[in-house]
């Protein structure tokens, strides 16, 4: 998940009288993406929060109330770009895709781009002529971490007066002044972080909400329903979730867990009120350039709202600092993905269907406020940039073995026409599936049996039809394995079939609703300062990771999102970098792999350089060796090898000097 959230607004300028090039009069674009919005987190789209600036543009343009993402952050940052599902571009590789920069600056377009990158390599390496921001999927938005970059080269996070969400539009209207100056037409990526955690939120901004959620998660998202109804961005007749078992009724909770609650969703709206703040910044300098009415805006999200509560609650505290801050809410992602079922990584609506704003004064055909039911997907905003740009698709570049690009071009809506897409849309991240073909849709839950909905009837997908319907599901589900292996060319594993029995939606990173009060959040984190330092195991299993050890190699079972292993190297006497790492792989996932090490003996992980490697995960073993060029000592390594459930192998992990000398490996013995 780029308003990460996973949200991506695309502006295309047409130039006002004023300010047409005499050369090139083409539009100038502008992306922007948020991470991990709701589908009801903006005024337009159901919500009690302030998102002014938004809501101009929706009601002076049109909304889709269909518009899917991929249910992740990476994975739909790979389709933005590319035009294509994340495994058939080559995952975050992108070895077999060219993005919408590469194909616009090779149509003449000067391209910049700032935010949250999430993908290999940097923004610099794929088409960005300039760009500012971090490589990470997630940051302390005052403190940032080491990814950060301007123009390829490491940027140093000042130590006061930083928020990443305004950080990232200061260098956005500083590269749009720079583009002006070159006389040629313009993209330009803003890739917002917000509203992802950690949760942060500026002080102005987490004042202004303090005790609107006092009344809890039932009644807002009730509010937030019939809201979307009355506005007409859902049908009246529309049949909305329940709030499901793994969720508890406000009124059920201890009152220090509401408030803990409450402060949560406090700090998420505070943070969507500051994209907001930050988009009107941008739409002022289009507006004072007289561009404005020439501009065509695309919003969409790259998932829905995270259910993914990784932090012990702190009570007590605000969160306007970098030194704390809140995990996300599975309660409060259920009520911002109103009136939907699930959360992100799932290809239920509720994880798949976020925002979809165009706002184009000069070039929509539509009525201003319109609502657009068309499904559309993030690999349909490349092949729209390339239309309304006047841009080629190559079907070659340099070093990569291209695709073809799966999306379609938008524009015959905009021009209110109707589009015809050759094929349905694939839905896929991990073990969650999905195909929606017109009317009708199949989802499977973490490979879950299939379930079937007439979605036309049932956006909700409360009237699971499959044991009705079976030999419909049975057509959907051979497309579905069809376009897998096909179009995205996954490997066998993916497009497995799906478990025969049927058991509960549960997933262990939810909100765990019996857990005891826990000490103020000052003591809580005195705590974690006093164990810090401490002696820790050789080799750790991660969270949703199971370790053991046979025959001399590490045995690791995935249970959840996230997993992986950790070694802390605190205790041993090492040598200064750089060094090399070293191992053998089995299996894993194919998003990717990452490795995460530390140069600062107080710093925690990830915060630390990040490299990444591919994973084949073809059941072959794969020798990895991956360079770790510091010169200082290094005090911790994680190395994740999967996103998901799974499973892997490791064998002779090692770890060396630049010269070859072995320091550490691991089962076996530590260095000489």
């Amino acid at each position: 998940m780029k308003l990460a959230v996973c949200t991506a607004v695309v502006f295309f300028t047409l130039f006002g009288t004023e300010c047409l090039h005499a050369a090139d009069s083409r539009p100038n674009i502008l992306v922007m993406m948020v991470d991990d919005l709701g589908y009801s987190d903006l005024g337009c789209y159901g919500s009690e929060i302030d998102t002014p600036n938004l809501d101009a543009l929706a009601a002076n343009g049109l909304r889709f109330s269909q518009f899917y993402n991929t249910a992740k952050c990476h994975s739909s940052r790979v389709s933005l770009l590319t035009g294509q599902y994340c495994i058939a571009a080559g995952d975050t590789a992108l070895t077999h895709a060219v993005t919408s920069a590469e194909v616009l600056a090779d149509s003449g377009y000067f391209t910049a781009m700032t935010g949250k990158w999430h993908l290999d390599g940097q923004p610099t390496d794929f088409g960005f002529q300039k760009y500012f921001g971090h490589l990470s999927g997630a940051c302390n938005y005052f403190t940032g971490d080491n990814t950060f970059r301007l123009n390829g080269e490491k940027w140093q996070v000042p130590k006061e007066g930083f928020y990443t969400t305004t950080a990232n539009v200061d260098y956005a209207l500083e590269f749009l002044g720079e583009a002006r100056q070159t006389k040629s037409p313009w993209f330009l990526y803003v890739a917002f972080n917000a509203p992802h955690a950690p949760l942060h939120a500026l002080p102005e901004d987490y004042a202004k909400y303090k005790g609107r959620y006092d009344e809890g998660w039932d009644k807002v998202r009730a509010a937030r329903v019939a809201k979307q109804k009355q506005i007409g961005i859902l049908p009246a007749t529309l049949k909305e979730s329940p709030r499901p078992d793994h969720i508890l009724a406000w009124e059920d909770m201890e009152p220090w867990r509401q408030k803990y609650e409450a402060n949560r969703m406090t700090t998420l709206a505070a943070m969507i009120d500051r994209v907001d703040q930050e988009i009107g910044r941008l739409v002022t300098d289009l507006r004072s350039r007289g561009e404005l009415e020439n501009t065509l805006i695309l919003f969409v999200s790259d998932n829905g709202a995270c259910p993914y509560d990784r932090k012990k609650p702190l009570l007590d505290v605000e969160p306007t600092t970098g030194d704390i801050s809140l995990a996300d809410s599975t309660g409060w992602s259920w009520m911002r993905n109103s009136p939907f079922r699930y959360y992100k990584q799932n290809q239920f609506e509720g994880g798949i269907s976020t925002p979809g704003i165009v706002h184009w004064p000069a070039g929509l055909k539509t009525s201003p406020g319109s609502v657009v039911d068309t499904p559309v997907h993030l690999i349909d905003v490349m092949p729209t940039l390339a239309d309304v740009a006047g841009a080629e698709v190559p079907e070659t570049w340099p070093a990569r073995e291209l695709r073809p690009v799966s999306g379609i071009s938008l524009l015959p809506l905009f021009e209110g026409n109707e589009i015809e897409r050759p094929s349905p849309i694939h839905l896929l991240f991990s073990k969650d599936r999905g195909l929606r073909d017109g009317d009708w849709k199949i989802v499977s839950f973490q490979s879950s049996p299939w379930e079937l909905y007439h979605v036309a009837d049932d956006r909700a997908e409360l009237h699971n039809l499959a044991h009705s319907e079976p030999e419909r599901v049975q057509q959907m589900v051979e497309t579905w394995t069809n376009m897998a292996r096909g179009v995205l060319h996954a490997k066998p594993n993916v497009y497995a079939p799906v478990d025969k029995k049927t058991e509960p939606h549960r997933h262990r990173e939810w909100t765990n609703f019996d857990s005891d009060a826990p000490s103020k959040g000052q003591q809580v984190m005195r705590r974690r300062s006093q164990n810090r330092g401490k002696p820790n195991k050789p080799i750790r299993a991660r969270k949703n990771t199971r370790l053991t050890l046979e025959d001399g190699t590490l045995q690791l079972q995935f249970t959840g999102e996230d997993p992986g292993i950790a070694m802390d190297l605190r205790g041993h006497d090492l040598p200064n970098g750089p060094y090399r790492l070293t191992f053998k792989l089995r299996d894993g996932s194919r998003d990717g792999g990452e490795l995460f090490f530390t140069t600062d003996s107080e710093r925690t992980l990830p915060k630390g350089e990040r490299l990444t490697f591919p994973v084949v995960a073809d059941g072959e073993w794969q020798s990895i060796s991956l360079d770790l060029a510091t010169k200082s000592r290094i005090y911790q390594l994680r190395i994740d090898v999967s996103s998901g459930p799974g499973k892997a192998t490791i064998s002779e992990l090692q770890l060396g000097d630049e010269q070859g000398q072995l320091l550490m490996s691991w089962p076996e013995k530590e260095s000489n």
